[in-house]
């Protein structure tokens, strides 16, 4: 007691220097003596009342004195202290007193104390509400600091419901049961029915809650709500908070069933959804509507990526990202298959195109098999996936290389001019370098097929101070790994053998040690490396340094695609195994420049032919290869002695193929496969297709100077720059496509005070349009201002946008714009 009695009378000490103590009941003597403040002065009314007044402001005008009367306070009118009684401080030494002393509150803040006594049972509670009142605070605030300490909540009533709403969502009642105790219950439905309109004979706050979600889905819609626009603006912070994520999804849950969510959406245009995210189903209801639309081609592609474009901005984008992911990559493989114009009149004139145009559906078909696997809604994109499929299988793969293999038929040498070829790539790429002394790295990646090579060289550029360019190499036939491994080396009389396997220079060139070998055999005095490029990623930075140093020329063999791709067990997994193929070379290409590496080659020794589907058994070729000897079957190639011209394939002797040796190959035309007991049929090479045959070579170099920067993004005002009602619209602009060195912006943005006060609801905005089309990278935005801007009426606010630092907490003003605030009645909301 002497302790919180002390404590007491040093805050009222704080703010008087004359402090009245009167003790009613007589019991406070003891406490009264053991007082020890320092420089307080301890005095007692004892009918000397003249004498205390002329000695505490005549003869010691600057002490501070503590008057104790032994008993109650005399009447007014009896009372000769009175003046300094009003100037100074009175002490009430009973637990309320105590507690409000305590506070720093006058006496006239008694009954908010005495009328909440349980809340003032415990002194983490206390402290929470010291920490929290200002001087200028009126009873009704104090008393909702008290319900924010209730609730565990750092702010005003919004703070309150948010936590209430994290309580309900976890099944607990803590935070309620405590403001019933506290006597705050009454208190608190007066301010939830000022605030946002709640209004019931039995109010309960699961029932508020039901309510809460209900209006603002109705009010999303442009229908009327039980709840007022405050609502809806407290409604969308929580929403939009990620603090609250797990809270807002639980309730969404339990309460989309209970607001038959399901049934409604089934009979709303997934148009007028829009953006609305306050349920889970609503997503759910897109995906399935954009599925079946575009299934039964009865949506255009710019309404299915506008929709989906849309979506990125719910509260549930993450959950269902690769579903959208891969709607996304089926609008965008229907359109440009739908503009393509699969005829050509010459090999060349068909790898031109291939490389500028056709790669891109092969890109596009992958991604979509990509993120359709990752999402694990198989089944739900089932009908889009059998579109997509027969569209890519059929009217693309099958009819591009029916047409190529009709340039195939009329080659008699396997040469496609205008275009390097693999066999050349030593001396005219890698020895490039060595003849002007530099030295230089080659990645050769199995099967890293044109398309996946293109994204890969994005993603490359994407790196700050890196650059890296694409150009296209014809492979050497057959397309497999043995005989385009050897080519890319340097090579003389390079032979086929009977086994399938492939000699230069009279050497083996099978496994790294061989290829070393041969790889020495390049340029007299090179000190020539080959290595695995897993082995090289496991190096130390010192290590790395070594290699660079003692090297001249370094061969590294990375194997991501062909090591999952060519296995029946795995081969359902190459669209995968390409994603991880293309991240394995970006982080290649970064350990491989702190090595001091600057002249960086990636290239291939084969591309490959792909469909998710499994092939029907008239999908396989019914050729019967003869002649005097077959010694390998492929499921893409025939290898033997004296082979017959067989229907259904293209003849090549090795001389032909630019190749040393007396055997022939066979090839199956366009796509076909031959049945091959125990080896997978989706993912196959060694054939004439396009696919298998158009390899890339990407020249990777580092610059100087930083050029990666993130794209700038504008505020676009229709009209004058004036808010005239409780929300305004605006239009936020992407300046520039993203792109390799134009990367994203995430900015948040919201409308704000002059003194810093926020007073609107705020959006976490990611702006990462690629598309070059300027209205397409346009985002309308919707602010809905809160009760607080009605303190700003007819006062300059800024719009600001602001950009998070680093992964800091903090955040900067990026861009901002001036509006005038001008609204005719304040808290009336017109939405």
């Amino acid at each position: 007691m002497s302790d919180r009695i002390e404590t007491g009378l040093k805050l009222l000490f704080d703010e008087h220097r004359i402090v009245f103590w009167y003790d009613a009941a007589r019991d406070m003597r003891g406490e009264f003596d053991a007082v020890d403040l320092p420089d307080v002065q301890k005095v007692e009314i004892t009918n000397n009342e003249f004498g205390l007044k002329y000695r505490m402001l005549r003869q010691e005008p600057r002490q501070k004195f503590l008057v104790f009367h032994d008993g109650p306070a005399p009447e007014m009118a009896d009372n000769w202290l009175l003046d300094l009684y009003f100037a100074g401080g009175v002490f009430k030494a009973d637990q309320a007193a105590i507690w409000l002393a305590e506070l720093g509150l006058p006496l006239q803040f008694e009954d908010v104390v005495r009328d909440h006594m349980e809340f003032y049972r415990s002194k983490v509670r206390i402290e929470a509400l010291k920490q929290s009142v200002t001087p200028s605070d009126t009873k009704s605030e104090v008393l909702r600091r008290m319900l924010a300490v209730c609730a565990g909540a750092q702010g005003a009533l919004d703070t309150v419901i948010e936590e209430l709403l994290a309580e309900l969502a976890d099944d607990r009642h803590d935070a309620m049961r405590l403001i019933e105790r506290s006597g705050l219950t009454e208190f608190f439905w007066k301010q939830v029915e000022n605030a946002y309109g709640y209004l019931s004979e039995e109010p309960d706050f699961e029932d508020f809650a039901i309510t809460l979600f209900q209006s603002c889905y109705a009010r999303a819609l442009g229908d009327d709500g039980k709840l007022n626009g405050e609502a809806l603006l407290v409604f969308r912070r929580w929403k939009n908070n990620r603090l609250w994520s797990t809270a807002f999804e639980t309730l969404s849950g339990k309460y989309q069933d209970l607001l038959k969510i399901p049934e409604d959406v089934q009979n709303r245009d997934i148009k007028i959804l829009g953006a609305i995210d306050h349920f889970e189903e609503i997503d759910r209801h897109i995906i399935r509507s954009l599925v079946r639309e575009m299934a039964s081609q009865t949506v255009s592609s710019a309404e299915v990526l506008k929709a989906v474009r849309e979506r990125r901005q719910s509260h549930w984008y993450p959950t269902y990202e690769d579903i959208y992911q891969a709607i996304g990559y089926a609008t965008e493989f229907q359109q440009a298959f739908a503009e393509a114009n699969l005829t050509m009149t010459s090999p060349a004139e068909g790898v031109k195109r291939y490389v500028s145009h056709w790669f891109k559906i092969d890109q596009l078909y992958r991604k979509f098999i990509y993120h359709m696997q990752k999402s694990g809604q198989a089944s739900l994109l089932s009908a889009l996936f059998e579109s997509v499929e027969n569209r890519y299988t059929t009217n693309f793969l099958q009819a591009v290389n029916d047409a190529w293999q009709d340039q195939i038929a009329e080659l008699n040498h396997w040469k496609i001019s205008d275009f390097a070829h693999q066999t050349s790539f030593y001396m005219d790429q890698a020895a490039e370098f060595r003849r002007r002394d530099q030295k230089v790295v080659v990645i050769i990646s199995d099967a890293l097929r044109y398309e996946i090579a293109e994204e890969a060289l994005r993603e490359i550029r994407k790196l700050n101070r890196f650059d890296a360019e694409l150009e296209p190499m014809i492979s050497a036939l057959p397309s497999y790994t043995q005989l385009g491994m050897a080519a890319l080396l340097p090579n003389k009389d390079l032979t086929l053998e009977a086994d399938a396997s492939v000699s230069s220079f009279g050497l083996p060139t099978q496994g790294t040690v061989n290829r070393e070998k041969v790889l020495g055999m390049g340029r007299s005095g090179d000190r020539a490396k080959a290595m695995k490029a897993d082995d090289f990623m496991s190096l130390k930075a010192d290590q790395g340094k070594e290699i660079f140093r003692d090297h001249d020329i370094l061969y590294l063999y990375h194997n991501r695609v062909d090591n999952i791709g060519d296995k029946l067990a795995t081969e359902e997994h190459t669209a995968e195994a390409a994603q991880d193929a293309i991240e394995d070379l970006t982080k290649l290409v970064r350990k491989l420049t702190t090595a001091n590496f600057s002249n960086i080659l990636v290239t291939a020794d084969h591309g490959f032919i792909y469909q998710h589907r499994a092939l029907d058994e008239t999908e396989f070729s019914i050729a019967v290869p003869a002649g005097a000897e077959i010694l390998v079957k492929n499921r893409r190639f025939i290898i033997g002695r004296d082979l017959d011209e067989t229907s259904g394939m293209k003849k090549f002797s090795s001389a032909d193929l630019g190749l040393a040796g007396d055997l022939d190959v066979l090839l199956p035309n366009s796509i076909n496969r031959m049945r091959v007991k125990g080896s997978g049929s989706r993912f196959v090479h060694g054939g004439a297709t396009l696919q298998e045959i158009v390899i890339p070579v990407i020249r990777v170099g580092k610059k100087r100077d930083a050029d990666v920067e993130k794209v700038e993004v504008q505020i676009i005002v229709a009209g004058k720059s004036l808010i005239s009602s409780g929300q305004t619209s605006v239009t936020l602009y992407q300046a520039q496509p993203v792109s390799e060195k134009q990367q994203q912006r995430d900015l948040l943005a919201g409308i704000y005070a002059s003194d810093g006060t926020l007073i609107s609801d705020e959006h976490a905005l990611t702006f990462d349009y690629t598309s070059q089309n300027a209205r397409e990278r346009e985002l309308p935005l919707k602010f809905l201002l809160s009760r607080d801007a009605d303190r700003f009426n007819n006062q300059d606010v800024l719009l600001k946008l602001r950009e998070r630092v680093g992964k800091t907490s903090h955040y900067e003003d990026y861009t901002s714009h001036r509006f005038q605030l001008r609204r005719g009645i304040s808290t009336d909301f017109d939405f």
